[in-house]
């Protein structure tokens, strides 16, 4: 597989915005089989982009809407427009994307999704890339859910991807594939043939407060009971007291960690945004699964834990890659949201970063998600398990 990454920071003039990509990846030789992943500020109009990309450009292309990019050697882009395009003679790539899901219906769209996806294919399926929106007060479905729905579809390949993001705003994400749009639907690339996936995930989270409980009563992603008493009252009664039904904002750098026993004598680690309580029942809910039998804690999110960890995750991916030998010559990189606040006075950090150890001859590119999936490693058995979680800085290698 090869790879170029362009990067423009037109969004108003997007006749110039597609010719300036274009003049990036003219030289750029396509293969038999090819697509491509965008990620574009809130603002831009993606439909009307596409529009005219669509008459250079004739295979498929899907992504999101993002709060800042990274962009190969344009490295931090707080704006603008950011594309992949990934080329193989060797590799099928099928793209498409869901209608806006609902809690009725989502598994049934994302199963009905890939089947069609992988019908005509001719290798072997190896990877899913995955981009979607879900209402941010998990009212319907989280996260969580939609990467179940993967995992079971797809026979349990590994999945990578994020949930799109925006200027804070919390409802003006999108996510689209080829001529589509959608705000709460998901966008499905499935990778078949010659390509070895291998990840890399860093926590962010490096302390944790004294709260720490047991989940004694949940439903998916609605946390009901901490040990014997609710989760608002254990919450007041720890000094944590919630005044108000959307705590998102709040807690973005507060995230929950959970710890989750995976029933096979292994567990996995991963961390949970509070969104909103419910205020007649004391119940929390959470972007992600939050099952009964967890531990749950809470973490402290810094500077200084996220610049160590970005550090970490390129010298583990580069470490990691020369120990299995063979080439790669791709990095998509999904960054949490939490990560990027805390970066907020020196938000280019993460891009140094990767620019001190990226080869020449590879690309790069990523987004700053309102949530990453990617395969986590079991503590104890070293399995990996699909799993969304929210304050990670994640890398796939291809």
């Amino acid at each position: 597989m090869r790879t170029i990454v362009a990067y423009t920071d037109e969004i108003d003039d997007l006749d110039m915005a597609v010719e300036e990509l274009l003049d990036q990846t003219r030289d750029f030789t396509l293969a038999k089989n090819s697509m491509a992943i965008v990620f574009m500020e809130e603002e831009a109009d993606y439909l009307a982009f596409y529009e005219r990309l669509s008459k250079h450009w004739s295979f498929p292309v899907m992504g999101c809407s993002a709060m800042a990019m990274l962009a190969g050697r344009h490295g931090y882009c707080r704006s603008g427009v950011t594309v992949i395009i990934m080329t193989a003679d060797d590799c099928e790539f099928s793209v498409g994307l869901t209608d806006e899901l609902n809690k009725e219906h989502y598994r049934d769209a994302i199963t009905g999704l890939y089947r069609g996806l992988t019908s005509q294919m001719t290798s072997e399926p190896k990877l899913c890339l995955c981009y979607y929106g879900v209402p941010l007060d998990a009212r319907d479905i989280s996260s969580s859910n939609l990467i179940s729905a993967i995992t079971d579809a797809s026979g349990g390949l590994p999945i990578y991807g994020g949930a799109a993001s925006d200027n804070l705003t919390f409802d003006g994400f999108s996510v689209y594939c080829n001529d589509r749009l959608v705000k709460t639907g998901l966008a499905l690339a499935v990778i078949a043939g010659n390509v070895s996936p291998r990840f890399v995930r860093v926590n962010s989270v490096e302390r944790t407060a004294t709260f720490s409980y047991e989940i004694t009563s949940s439903k998916e992603n609605v946390v009901y009971k901490l040990g014997e008493n609710s989760f608002l009252d254990t919450m007041n009664n720890e000094n944590m007291r919630v005044d108000r039904e959307n705590v998102m904002q709040a807690y973005i750098l507060s995230p929950f960690v959970v710890t989750i026993d995976k029933g096979d004598g292994d567990y996995v680690e991963a961390a949970r945004v509070f969104s909103r309580v419910d205020m007649e029942t004391g119940a929390g809910v959470f972007l992600g699964a939050m099952p009964e039998g967890a531990k749950l804690s809470v973490g402290l999110l810094n500077r200084e834990d996220v610049c160590r960890t970005v550090e970490r995750a390129f010298v583990q991916i580069f470490r990691e890659l020369e120990r299995q030998g063979g080439e790669c010559s791709t990095l998509l990189c999904t960054s949490c949201s939490a990560r990027y606040l805390a970066l907020m006075n020196n938000p280019s950090v993460e891009a140094e970063t990767y620019l001190r150890h990226l080869p020449d001859k590879m690309s790069l590119a990523g987004f700053y998600a309102y949530g990453e999936c990617c395969p986590v490693q079991g503590e104890k058995t070293g399995k990996q398990y699909n799993m969304f979680h929210n304050f990670t800085f994640t890398i796939l290698a291809l």
